[in-house]
């Protein structure tokens, strides 16, 4: 999705009122709000499918998950981050403040796509690490079968895994689940011709 910088600066308060009220979503990097663009076909099939196959793990930890819509607030040094990942398992029934957000996500998933990529696999992989429960990032590509799973070690260190085969297997540590890449693209056959 791209992102259009707006250039008035506003608080927290502000942004959380006038995204209630908003007609289009809005991300807040530390004061600045930027409006969201829409997504493609390939986009909204990858999160669909994904959500599917994590829904019923999810249900059966007592997680949460959303698509889309639940932003993650990520406070770091006095200042404050609203994002909205394409997908948000919160396993943690305390991070539950909000009807709006959520603080202690344990897995994020973001849906590249040409006009995000920079900022999804740059400057919100740097924001999401500094979420202390934060276990897992997955980011999937929207032109061709890769994911790109970032895990949280047990010693705090981050690991990275590029997976981009059909039959390669996705092992999520947060519901303790398996997923094939061919079962996330399942809707997308012609994702592997391109890889």
């Amino acid at each position: 999705m791209s992102t259009v910088i707006q250039p008035q600066s506003r608080s927290v308060e502000e942004y959380l009122e006038s995204e209630l009220l908003a007609g289009v979503k809005h991300e807040y990097l530390a004061g600045q709000v930027l409006a969201m663009g829409g997504a493609s076909d390939r986009h909204g099939l990858i999160v669909t499918s994904l959500s599917a196959l994590l829904l019923p793990h999810a249900r059966s930890k007592g997680c949460q998950l959303f698509s889309s819509d639940m932003k993650v607030r990520i406070d770091h040094q006095g200042d404050s981050w609203f994002y909205y990942p394409d997908l948000v398992l919160s396993c943690d029934p305390s991070d539950r403040e909000s009807p709006h957000y959520r603080r202690n996500p344990c897995l994020l998933v973001e849906v590249l796509s040409p006009s995000t990529e920079h900022i999804d696999s740059r400057e919100k992989l740097l924001a999401y690490r500094l979420i202390p429960r934060l276990r897992e990032y997955l980011m999937l590509r929207q032109d061709h079968a890769q994911a790109d799973l970032y895990q949280r070690g047990e010693d705090g260190r981050w690991q990275h895994l590029r997976v981009a085969n059909a039959d390669d297997v996705l092992r999520l540590s947060c519901l303790d689940a398996q997923l094939s890449l061919q079962d996330i693209y399942a809707d997308l056959p012609e994702a592997f011709a391109a890889s």
